[in-house]
Formats: C-alpha cells, sequence, structure tokens
C-alpha cells in the first residue's frame, strides 16, 4: 500500500478517533496529553497522535505502525487492560482466515533470533515496558500498545527438538483493536523484537 493510501486511511480513523469527548480518549488510550497531542509508547517507542497525524520517535508514521496507532486510537474502549488468562490467536472467534499470516509473519519469524532474544531480553523488556514472564525456556510480557499486552514464550533448541515461538494476547485485546488489527500489532511487535537484537 502506498504512503499516500495509508496517510489517508490513518487520517480516517484519527477524525473519528478525535470526535469521542477528549477526556474518554485518553482513558481509552492509556495515554497522556502533551500539549494538543496524545502522548503513549507504542512498539517500543514515544508516539504523538494528534488529529491529523501520528508520530514515532518523532518522524510522521505514514506507515502500517502508524496505521495500527490510528486504529488503536479510534477503537480503544475505556475498559482497563485484563492482561490474564492470555489467549492464543487461534482461540478468537473468526481467527481462522489469519492464522496462517499471523503463525508465518509474528512467530515463524522469530524462531532464529530466539537465542539473541534471550541475550537481550533486558533491552526488549525495556524498550516495550515489559516483564519476564513464566512460560517456556523463557518468556516476555510485552506492550506494543499501552492496553494490549502479549506474552512471548520460547522454547530453546536442544538435541530433540528446533527452538520454537509462540504468542498469547492479553486476554480483553480485542477491547482496543479489531481482530485483524490485533494479528498485524503481533507481526510488527515481532519485527521491532528483531531490530532490536540484530542491528
Amino acid at each position: 500500500m502506498a504512503a499516500a493510501n495509508y496517510e489517508n486511511i490513518i487520517r480516517d480513523n484519527l477524525r473519528r478517533a478525535f470526535a469521542r469527548p477528549l477526556p474518554e480518549l485518553e482513558r481509552s488510550t492509556g495515554a497522556t496529553w502533551e500539549g494538543e497531542s496524545l502522548t503513549f509508547h507504542a512498539f517500543g517507542q514515544v508516539c504523538c497522535v494528534d488529529p491529523g497525524k501520528v508520530t514515532l520517535s518523532g518522524i510522521l508514521s505514514v506507515d502500517p505502525k502508524g496505521l495500527l496507532v490510528s486504529l488503536y486510537v479510534r477503537h480503544a474502549a475505556p475498559a482497563s487492560v485484563e492482561v490474564e488468562p492470555f489467549k492464543a490467536f487461534k482461540d478468537f472467534q473468526g481467527s481462522m482466515p489469519y492464522q496462517g499470516a499471523f503463525s508465518a509473519n509474528s512467530e515463524r519469524v522469530l524462531i532464529p533470533h530466539v537465542e539473541r532474544i534471550r541475550e537481550k531480553a533486558g533491552a526488549i523488556k525495556g524498550a516495550f515496558g515489559g516483564a519476564d514472564g513464566v512460560m517456556g525456556d523463557f518468556s516476555l510480557i510485552l506492550y506494543p500498545l499501552p492496553k494490549i499486552a502479549l506474552s512471548y514464550i520460547f522454547y530453546l533448541a536442544d538435541d530433540e527438538f528446533p527452538a520454537a515461538a509462540a504468542i498469547l494476547f492479553s486476554a480483553n485485546a480485542l477491547s482496543f483493536m479489531p481482530l485483524d488489527g490485533l494479528a498485524d500489532v503481533a507481526e510488527y511487535t515481532s519485527k521491532e523484537m528483531i531490530h532490536l537484537v540484530v542491528r
């Protein structure tokens, strides 16, 4: 999709989002106001959103991450995040058409990097406001958006099995993002994680 198309969709999402009462928008997104922008962390970067644009680390974002931020701002409900019980993507109703792409683009892409992810887990948690999980050989609970938590579960390679990775979603993630958007949130969180460990 061309940047101009992303920009048009982002602007439409933001127009709809900012039609909501501003205190509700702030509460729903888990953001704070800085000047005329909503500010929060998204995909490990400082994100600012105003009625006309999304910036990540001060750079205009007219790409899939900017689109996902605009969807989040548009759809996030005033509810509090419910982290547990974590849910597998396949357990969300209507997820069947997206499962193959989700597994390939969000989980399997991590497998070549599992050892480096373990070595740089501290930096990853710092970027995403995360914490250690309790499953697998090691796991990370990350927040790509303020009210969406992802549990990344990793298994190290051994003599019998190759390395593996799985992703679970916070219990009420659908309260803040449509289903297809959730799959993309996981994909771009995984891409940012890989970027952190290979740079």
